[in-house]
């Protein structure tokens, strides 16, 4: 009897105990959500976090373009401008970040030519959404409104609501509305729409491609030019709170004291339905390419066939860099495997699984997720209204008189039974941009959620886009797609020349590249030198002046903020950073020379470039290049794996008739 009470009580005893362990686990775990940064940085590598020696030809600056500073202030009138303030000019903005910001500057360009005053554009991603914070609406959602209109006040007036009694006729009357093309040229806004907008005093603009003034303007209005890059560069600030958690973001990323280099994938499923990118995916990524490109056919934005040779279009440059080859890249470049790698982008199209092989090669590689606690994010959204649950309603009882009545009518006897009732799709099911793929051939509408998630991207893409901006280097994974859009990845590039445009800023030829994947798809892990070094040469002349004028050649045409040079820049050498035998006869027909800098400006660089302090790594010459090869090698053979890998250079090496 004894025995047995001494059981009860040790089983007593145990069970109080586990019930205390586990509310004490449930106490911490609800008191550590959203407070804590679940992760560190990976600094148990054979050698130090972030490879803190910092070479000059992996993190710069680039030599060739260190004379190049920005300069966007007017140096002449603005030409061609109506005396007399015409009217107002309210727009409306549809698509994503990169196409907002564009819009954006073009808005301010064509307000300043007709002399109009610009109403904030409503931001629709913003709008559409139901319930989101009523501290951030349409335009302040990303931007400061009051940093905007100050900083434009010379150059136009900006206000940010109609008038009370132009609103009022606004409801009444329907004011001309004009939907341009990116490719619009000035005169189409001076011929068509300035008598119609003297008349009316209002007139409406709706912008779906991400612009509605083309890239290239006359030499005679470079002064617009300069315009659009005060706009973007100075004026288009993001809100305070988006400012303020995008420097901790960077602070968080150089904690350890060594650079960071930022990559955007550039995987936007209606970019790869544009291109035919669809088997370079699997599953039901391919599936819903396929989708949207059928629906691009019908809407006769593509002439194409539906179904066509992916890996063609990928040879020729049309598909973007997977994030596998990235990671390759950058292993033949020389950076370490602890590089720090900010992920940028909101949407990566495949998800977590195709960026695996990257990770695999670089440990460090994270996101806004990982650097930022769900506090912060959350704070940056501010206090929303919950969304009615979309929880499937039962269908109706039906009365006993309406089951004889069906009953009746239900025709001849004897009749087979009814089949068993479909199994019901649950809420948790339906969740995610593929679940409508089991129910229907056909994509629903957004939800209310998904339109709020929309929302939320053009945050997430505005934290991706101040981190790029400040990063020590930036590789685009699919700038320049060929759409006629603009890309993420050609906004950063643009503000990165601008800002600092002897920073690393990568301009990969992705035809060129392709060429060199597919001739050592045999050894790419354990790549011969000479292929090595034949990446290592395309990319090192892409960050000097022949991928600059690469990139003005390619770029500049679809979108002037993707490079605006040399409108918006000075050089403080007495050359030209581009000589005349370099460039191409359509770009000199599209280039004018750069300026010098003024005096004022010259000298203050001058003071700063003396004072700015030097460290020994600084100073790394190109003829000491191949020091920082035997380094990287020396590091990369220290690691665990060190007979292995040498064992395969060894064999690659003896493989390989070229070397």
């Amino acid at each position: 009897m004894l025995h047995k009470s001494n059981i009860k009580l040790a089983a007593l005893v145990g069970i109080t105990l586990s019930v205390f362990s586990l509310l004490v686990h449930l106490f911490v775990a609800n008191y550590s959500v959203g407070g804590f940064i679940q992760y560190k940085l990976q600094d148990d590598y054979p050698y130090s976090l972030g490879h803190k020696s910092r070479p000059r030809r992996l993190w710069g600056p680039v030599t060739s373009l260190q004379v190049l500073h920005p300069y966007a202030k007017p140096r002449s009138p603005y030409p061609s401008v109506p005396i007399q303030q015409n009217g107002f000019i309210y727009a409306k903005i549809f698509g994503g970040f990169e196409k907002i910001r564009s819009s954006i500057c073009d808005l301010v360009a064509i307000a300043r030519l007709l002399n109009a005053t610009l109403i904030l554009p409503e931001i629709q991603q913003s709008v559409r959404s139901k319930g989101i914070s009523p501290r951030f609406k349409s335009f302040s959602y990303l931007y400061d409104e009051e940093q905007f209109i100050s900083a434009l006040s010379e150059d136009a007036v900006i206000v940010k609501s109609l008038p009370s009694d132009l609103k009022e006729a606004r409801k009444r009357t329907k004011f001309p509305t004009i939907s341009p093309k990116p490719s619009t040229s000035p005169n189409f806004y001076i011929r068509d729409v300035l008598p119609k907008f003297k008349k009316s005093k209002v007139i409406r603009i709706i912008i779906s491609d991400g612009g509605c003034l083309q890239a290239i303007l006359p030499s005679s209005m470079d002064e617009y030019q300069r315009l659009r890059c005060r706009v973007a560069f100075h004026a288009l600030q993001f809100r305070s709170e988006i400012r303020a958690l995008g420097s901790k973001m960077v602070e968080r990323l150089r904690a350890t004291g060594s650079p960071y280099l930022s990559y955007h994938a550039g995987l936007m499923r209606d970019v790869l339905a544009f291109h035919g990118c669809a088997e370079l995916f699997q599953d039901v990524h391919t599936e819903l390419i396929q989708y949207t490109r059928k629906q691009l056919i019908n809407q006769e934005v593509i002439a194409d066939d539906l179904v066509v040779d992916s890996f063609s279009r990928k040879r020729n440059g049309s598909c973007p860099l997977m994030p596998e080859e990235v990671g390759l890249i950058l292993r033949a470049m020389g950076y370490p495997a602890n590089t720090i790698i900010y992920m940028a982008g909101s949407e990566t199209f495949g998800g977590q699984r195709i960026l695996v092989p990257l990770r695999a090669m670089y440990m460090n590689l994270v996101d806004h997720t990982f650097l930022c606690s769900k506090k912060e994010l959350s704070s940056l959204i501010g206090p929303e209204y919950p969304l009615p649950l979309n929880i499937p309603q039962p269908p109706p009882v039906k009365s006993e008189k309406q089951l004889i009545d069906e009953w009746k009518k239900a025709g001849p006897r004897p009749r087979p039974l009814p089949p068993p009732p479909a199994r019901p799709f649950y809420q948790h099911e339906k969740e995610g941009w593929y679940g409508w793929v089991a129910e229907t051939d056909r994509e629903p509408d957004p939800s209310p959620m998904d339109l709020r998630n929309q929302a939320h991207r053009l945050i997430w893409d505005a934290l991706d886009y101040y981190v790029s901006v400040e990063a020590d280097a930036f590789f685009p994974g699919f700038n320049n797609d060929g759409s006629g859009w603009p890309d993420f990845s050609s906004l950063v590039m643009g503000h990165r020349v601008y800002q600092t445009t002897s920073g690393v800023t990568y301009r990969p030829n992705r035809q060129k590249l392709a060429e060199l994947f597919s001739s050592g798809l045999d050894n790419l892990y354990h790549p011969p030198q000479n292929w090595t070094k034949l990446v290592r040469d395309h990319l090192n002349r892409s960050l000097g002046v022949e991928g600059f004028i690469a990139e003005a050649e390619s770029s500049k045409p679809v979108s002037f903020l993707s490079h605006p040079f040399p409108e918006c820049s000075c050089r403080t050498s007495k050359s030209s950073v581009i000589p005349d035998h370099a460039m191409s006869s359509s770009l000199k027909s599209q280039y004018r020379s750069d300026d010098e800098c003024p005096e004022w400006m010259a000298r203050g660089l001058a003071m700063a470039f003396s004072n700015a302090p030097t460290t020994k790594d600084e100073d790394v010459e190109e003829g000491e290049l191949q020091e920082d090869d035997e380094a990287v090698r020396q590091a990369e053979s220290d690691s665990g794996n060190r007979s292995d890998v040498s064992r395969s250079l060894e064999q690659d090496e003896e493989m390989d008739p070229d070397d």
